[in-house]
């Protein structure tokens, strides 16, 4: 795993870490955790209360280059003090697959706080998916006509005025030239070099790259085809490359993707990756994986002291049958009404006791208000001089200033009620669990930790009813997750523990 360090420190307490202490702390961790240090991103003398932050910035702006998996932090409100701020940034970085991980925090946050960070991401992904719709349906529209949906334009195409695809005699014989090339044989390298030698800009306006010429290869505009979503018209759009030219790159393409050497699928994920500790010696158990003699690939955790060779000798449990069997543990707490209520009635409490600015200015407005009625009063009763008719346009105004307050407060922070809560839960309690985002959410909103000892794991929960004592027996006789009712597939596996043998 490839991570970064992103450090903070703000001119409002003294009393903080320094910079190179933050950085010496996380670097161990690093060491400890055996991940690859790629750079650090260093604010110095700012607050974590406010966006204007370079180099936060500029790490977030990063993530979606795909150049590491994880940002280490000294502690979590080095990221961000705001709860809703951390709830935004750790989406963006989430969908960008990267993690969020505290070096010197095993418990990362309040459990009422994460579940609410939880909740607040979830409503936002409704909002999302709700706005969406209304997006796709005006979007299909346009492709029942073939026009234009936003994004880049392929090379070779520009948008007319009615917003269909034309062929842009500039550039089209160069991409036409670019499939020739390559279904003759010629590197990728070499049409890279041919496109911008000749000064031809990719769809982003950027110099080609191979990634660049590869997508273009892909693309089956310059067949004609218009596609969005469902909506497929074969003639769509201006030919710029015969069938026969593109059915030989798509040989080539597919020969080349499947050639010996190449890396095969992608990064197996593991969910319990900073929830997984050894109990015998204290350090995370970190993702592996191993190939046996029949060539199967097999998914474990390993301890990273024993990973090391540094005296723990922790044998490594298999990913799939100890995450779902942790995943069961949380999906039976969101079947229960009662623990859904009463989880939604401490998250309401700690979301008022974050929120500590709505009620202030609430408390002024009603204040403001009263002082307003009561000039009101002296008016009806026929006292009104100028003192009065000033300080009653003084006081409208301070309740506009205040109200305008409290609504940017709402926009910035959004209050939820006790039923939004309990509806999210209830929801999530109703996923079929058959992805990896829905798997990794119930983790993150409700695994606090799990301790794995010799024989047995103990299950830490971010709720009130604490923790759970199991055996590692129960762990390996639990094969069959339908029959519990729990509607997700399963993944059996022969052993709990992984072969010591890799």
């Amino acid at each position: 795993m490839k991570a970064v360090i992103y450090a903070r420190y703000s001119c409002d307490n003294q009393r903080e870490e320094s910079i190179d202490g933050q950085l010496r702390e996380c670097k161990a961790f690093l060491e400890r955790q055996g991940m690859t240090f790629i750079r650090s991103y260093i604010d110095r003398a700012m607050s974590a209360k406010t966006d204007n932050r370079p180099e936060f910035q500029q790490m977030i702006k990063d993530s979606a280059k795909g150049g590491f998996d994880a940002v280490i932090v000294w502690k979590l409100d080095r990221f961000a003090r705001n709860r809703y701020d951390s709830a935004h940034y750790k989406g963006i970085l989430r969908k960008n697959s990267v993690k969020v991980i505290s070096a010197t925090e095993q418990i990362s946050e309040g459990a009422e706080g994460i579940i609410l960070e939880s909740v607040l991401e979830g409503f936002a992904e409704y909002y999302s998916a709700e706005l969406s719709e209304k997006v796709i349906r005006g979007m299909t529209e346009n492709a029942l006509k073939c026009q234009y949906n936003g994004g880049h334009i392929p090379v070779g195409y520009y948008i007319d005025e009615n917003k269909h695809y034309q062929i842009d005699e500039q550039t089209a014989p160069f991409i036409r030239e670019a499939f020739e090339m390559y279904a003759s044989g010629s590197m990728v390298k070499e049409i890279v070099e041919y496109l911008n030698n000749n000064g031809v800009l990719s769809s982003a306006k950027k110099p080609f790259t191979k990634t660049t010429v590869a997508a273009i290869f892909q693309n089956r505009k310059y067949i004609g085809e218009y596609k969005y979503r469902d909506v497929l018209v074969s003639d769509g759009v201006p030919r710029i490359v015969s069938d026969d030219t593109f059915a030989r790159v798509q040989a080539r393409v597919h020969k080349n993707r499947y050639a010996p050497g190449r890396m095969s699928a992608k990064e197996e994920e593991y969910l319990l990756t900073t929830k997984l500790i050894c109990g015998d010696c204290g350090a995370y158990m970190v993702g592996e994986s191993g190939t046996s003699n029949n060539g199967k690939v097999y998914h474990y955790y390993k301890c990273a002291t024993a990973k090391k060779k540094k005296g723990c000798n922790k044998k490594s449990p298999r990913k799939e049958l100890i995450e779902d069997f942790v995943i069961k543990q949380l999906y039976d707490i969101l079947q229960e009404p009662e623990i859904i209520k009463n989880i939604a009635k401490r998250v309401i409490v700690f979301q008022n006791g974050e929120n500590k600015a709505i009620p202030l200015l609430e408390k002024q407005l009603a204040e403001v208000n009263k002082n307003i009625a009561n000039l009101l009063d002296a008016i009806q009763n026929g006292i009104y001089t100028a003192t009065v008719r000033d300080r009653l346009e003084e006081l409208e105004a301070q309740k506009t200033d205040i109200e305008t307050k409290i609504a940017n407060e709402k926009i910035a922070k959004p209050v939820l009620t006790e039923k939004q809560v309990e509806f999210w839960l209830t929801q999530l309690g109703k996923n079929k669990l058959d992805t990896i985002e829905q798997k990794r959410r119930l983790i993150d909103a409700f695994l606090n930790s799990v301790v794995l000892y010799k024989d047995s794991a103990v299950i830490t929960f971010n709720y009130k009813y604490g923790s759970r004592t199991v055996s590692l027996a129960d762990i390996h006789n639990y094969s069959d997750l339908e029959s519990a009712g729990e509607p997700f597939k399963h993944c059996s596996g022969s052993a709990f523990f992984a072969c010591s043998k890799r």
